[in-house]
């Protein structure tokens, strides 16, 4: 934990069970937070520069529908190189979505 925050991380998160920690840092951190955490002796899997939603909007089953579809088709075009989304599907809405 105090290593995550010499690196300059912001929050750090690690899901029940899981063996790895997902390290938040601002971009202009990253270089810096990773080199600090290889050169202490931690594998770092990946260290990537991506977009993260501060809000989220829960998804009706109708809704969920529709932007999955949407995201699908966004995912296929060759010409897009990355989707980004601040929706939030509950479990037992995904459950009866199907496309």
């Amino acid at each position: 934990m105090s290593l995550s925050l010499e690196a300059g991380a912001e929050d750090l998160r690690n899901e029940e069970e899981a063996e790895n920690f997902e390290i938040l840092t601002q971009p202009e951190e990253l270089i810096k937070a990773r080199d600090v955490l290889v050169k202490s002796g931690i594998k770092v899997e990946s260290a990537e520069i991506t977009m993260i939603p501060k809000n989220t909007i829960v998804l009706d089953q109708n809704s969920a529908s529709q932007v999955l579809k949407l995201m699908d088709v966004l995912e296929e075009n060759e010409d897009v190189q990355n989707v980004y989304a601040n929706f939030d599907i509950p479990d037992e809405v995904m459950e009866k979505v199907s496309l």
